[in-house]
């Protein structure tokens, strides 16, 4: 992958090679994916997203043979690049025929080279019209036995950055009384744990404030609880990074998500944090209680 300040990247190929699948790991790894841009005004817009003042970094243009007569032109637009000293690279998705016909077969679409005939036919067609621009692929990736996790492994090994490749891990507080997160991944029920609802100089108080946060730890159930989760944690992480999953949320709840949840969920992110992991802290419902804000000073 080019290692200056901009990425140009060309992803072309053979219809049902895998090149939409490639091009979603892609945008997970912060990629601006353009898709069947005529290649006539490629020049063009590498020059614009080149000069566009750093917004625009890491780009993706999809080139296929759905362009018909333009794709005519795109070797001649590749080497008037190569002429003018224009930086990019090309990722050229291949398949064996066995597999494309088989994926078309899947998916009930037509091929877009044999509209009125067989998909092995097109398929061939579709080769010929593409020998010339293999030839000129920085890399080729052929997914005819790649299963999605293997093909997102290369994409981000080819084309992601350390930071890019970082799992995403999202630590929410809720209150069970006010729903439960749709999109967690992993809920925590600690309505078990002491609650200081009940201690009258706490119940305004959030789980993040230190004699809160001291009560609720100081029972051995709590204790145990941390010690557990911790282990837990050190297990799984580490295994949803190596599946290449781009986002873990962690909802921890209790009653009214004020107390218990908050405690846990500023344990987990300090946990997590410390192993030099990327987490956000959100605690969902907190404002929604009757909470004395700033009344002691916070946990840290």
């Amino acid at each position: 992958m080019a290692k200056d300040d901009f990425s140009f990247i060309i992803v072309t190929g053979m219809s049902g090679g895998g090149k939409t699948q490639a091009c979603r790991f892609m945008e997970d790894l912060g990629y601006f994916v353009v898709d069947n841009l005529p290649p006539v005004f490629i020049p063009k817009f590498a020059e614009l997203c080149r000069h566009s003042g750093g917004h625009v970094r890491r780009v993706v243009l999809v080139v296929d043979t759905r362009g018909r007569e333009f794709f005519d032109t795109f070797v001649h637009v590749l080497e008037e690049m190569d002429k003018a000293g224009t930086p990019y690279e090309m990722l050229f998705m291949d398949a064996s025929d066995e597999a494309i016909i088989r994926r078309y077969k899947e998916t009930r679409r037509r091929h877009p080279m044999a509209a009125n005939a067989r998909i092995s036919d097109g398929i061939q067609r579709e080769r010929r019209r593409l020998e010339s621009v293999r030839n000129k692929a920085t890399y080729i990736i052929d997914t005819s036995a790649l299963r999605k996790v293997d093909l997102k492994e290369k994409i981000w090994r080819l084309f992601g950055s350390e930071e890019g490749q970082k799992m995403g891990i999202n630590v929410l507080s809720f209150g069970f009384k006010f729903g439960m997160p749709l999109d967690a991944d992993m809920v925590l029920d600690v309505r078990f744990l002491p609650n200081p609802f009940y201690i009258e100089e706490m119940r305004r108080k959030s789980g993040a404030v230190r004699d809160v946060a001291e009560y609720i730890r100081k029972w051995p159930v709590t204790q145990e609880f941390e010690e557990k989760l911790d282990s837990l944690l050190d297990f799984l992480i580490p295994q949803y990074i190596k599946e290449g999953k781009p986002q873990f949320v962690i909802a921890v709840g209790c009653t009214g998500g004020m107390h218990r949840s908050v405690y846990i969920a500023c344990h987990i992110y300090r946990f997590l944090t410390a192993r030099g992991l990327q987490v956000e802290l959100e605690h969902r419902d907190l404002m929604k209680n009757e909470v004395e804000e700033h009344s002691e000073e916070p946990l840290e």
